[in-house]
């Protein structure tokens, strides 16, 4: 778990170091990020979203990815700061990646 954690925060460090932060705008909003980038490492793919802290997102947020308003995957934030975050790929449909560009918004329950 510590490995995964170093991980993320060397993946965000590099992310912000490769100008990926130019890129992260101020998100007011819980609804909805923009996926700014897909950092694979030899454990798992690292997707980083321009939102984070500040927007109110909360580690342990699970996100939807859509592209053009169709489902590709579910992700859950692993690790924030005040305008970025990072998450970990939970599902992925089959044929489908993630890019940068691609949306996340809250999964939440439908009643």
């Amino acid at each position: 778990m510590i490995r995964r954690i170093a991980i993320v925060f060397a993946v965000l460090f590099l992310a912000s170091a490769n100008g990926t932060a130019a890129q992260i705008q101020a998100v007011r909003s819980v609804s909805g990020a923009s996926v700014v980038a897909v950092e694979a490492t030899r454990v798992a793919d690292v997707v980083l979203l321009g939102a984070g802290f500040e927007a109110g997102l909360r580690q342990g947020m699970v996100f939807s990815i859509t592209r053009a308003g169709t489902k590709i995957a579910e992700v859950v934030l692993v690790e924030l700061r005040p305008r970025a975050s990072a998450a970990l790929i939970l599902h992925l449909l089959p044929g489908q990646t993630i890019r940068s560009g691609d949306t996340a918004t809250v999964k939440t329950l439908k009643v």
